[in-house]
């Protein structure tokens, strides 16, 4: 008869290997290839580097060209900064951000707009 000790190692041995195959470790294929996604024709990113602003007044970057923003982003810089908009404009050319800075007039905002054709 197996000692307790033999019986909790083979136990161990038997739990470890199940959650390695249902991990797929133990398994002897591979993964399939991850498919790198391809960018958009004419992908670029736009920016528009750090400004002091009055606190609300807007900055906009505009994408190059006949582009289009697929997106955008801001930055509020400073002590107590905060991004209050980031969003695109109107006409879908470029991105729109503004802030504010507690206890000061003004606010250092860049702005940022990924583009494509």
């Amino acid at each position: 008869m197996p000692s307790l000790k033999t019986t909790a190692v083979a136990l161990a041995v038997t739990a470890a290997a199940t959650c390695l195959a249902s991990a797929g470790v133990a398994s002897a294929q591979s993964a399939p290839a991850r498919q790198v996604a391809e960018l958009p024709a004419g992908y670029q990113i736009v920016t528009l580097p750090n400004a002091n602003v009055p606190n609300f007044q807007r900055r906009t970057v505009y994408c190059p060209g006949g582009k289009h923003v697929l997106g955008g982003g801001g930055e509020a810089q400073g002590n107590g900064a905060i991004l209050v908009g980031s969003f695109p404009t109107p006409d879908g050319r470029g991105w729109i951000a503004l802030g504010r800075q507690i206890g000061y007039n003004d606010v250092g905002i860049s702005v940022y707009a990924i583009c494509a054709d």
